[in-house]
Order: structure tokens, then C-alpha cells, then sequence
């Protein structure tokens, strides 16, 4: 399997890269007012709206720092009505990508339930790598308020 290697802090993830649309540089995005702090607002992708979340701020409660290797990642996230919709992870130093196993994966031995996104991880000379999941990253209260559909009326 192929993954695309990110850091958060001073460790390693990796995300399936078939969850992967496209990797754009860290372009103008328009905040939206009053926002939680890990919405860091909306991105233009081909004439439609995205939303983008920082993915250090959600996990570390730290905005991603702003260096040539911070990428928003355009993944693809399941909405409640069972079709994908485009979302953007600022994600820091997401210039790499891995070829690896999924059985190079193992359970970490750690459970966090506020961290439900976290996967098994690898092992190579660098360290630890853990495998983020895109789909399960945003809370509820995240996820409904930038995918809730509008009621008609």
C-alpha cells in the first residue's frame, strides 16, 4: 500500500493514500467566522467550496506551523448520506510517501477513544509511524456542522 507521511509535532503518521484526492500547496483559504479553532476555514478547489480543517491544532491544540513542506491534503470523507465529499487537512511536512505493508501495521496497545482515528503502527529506522484515518478524524460536532445538509424550506 502506498501512504502519504506527514508529521504532527515530532511524530510520524502515515494516510492511506487512496483516501488521497491531492496535495496543494498551503494556499489562501477564507476563515469562517466563529468557527471552532481547528475549522481553519474554506478552500477554492476548481470552482467549489471545501472545507479545511488543521489536523495539529484538532490533535495538539497548535495551529500547523507555516513552512514550505505544510501541504493541505484533499482527502475524501464520508458524509452521512453515504456519499464522499472533499475535505482539506493542513498537514505539516506531508511531502513523502511510503510504500508498506498493512500487516507492517500492529495494534499499538494504547486505546483512546477521543482519538478514535488513530491506527496500528510501523516500525523502521526512523521510529514509530502511525497510521491516521481520514474518515473517522473530525468529532461529531465538527463533522455536522461543515457537512450538515441544509434543510429545505
Amino acid at each position: 500500500m502506498l501512504f502519504l507521511l506527514f508529521e504532527l509535532g515530532k511524530d510520524r503518521y502515515a494516510l492511506d493514500a487512496r483516501q488521497v484526492v491531492e496535495v496543494l500547496p498551503l494556499v489562501g483559504i477564507k476563515q469562517v467566522p466563529q468557527a471552532p479553532p481547528s475549522v481553519a476555514g474554506i478552500l477554492n478547489y476548481r470552482g467549489g467550496p471545501v472545507p479545511v480543517i488543521d489536523v495539529s491544532q484538532l490533535t495538539l491544540g497548535r495551529p500547523a506551523e507555516r513552512r514550505l513542506s505544510t501541504r493541505i491534503v484533499l482527502v475524501h470523507y464520508p458524509g452521512a448520506d453515504g456519499h464522499n465529499r472533499l475535505l482539506g487537512l493542513i498537514a505539516e511536512r506531508a511531502t513523502q510517501t511510503v510504500r508498506r505493508e498493512e500487516t507492517d501495521f500492529v495494534a499499538s496497545g494504547v486505546t483512546n477513544e477521543a482519538a478514535s482515528y488513530l491506527g496500528p503502527v510501523a516500525t523502521d529506522t526512523r521510529g514509530l509511524l502511525q497510521w491516521l484515518d481520514a474518515r473517522t478524524l473530525l468529532p461529531a460536532e465538527v463533522r455536522d456542522m461543515l457537512f450538515r445538509q441544509p434543510k429545505a424550506g
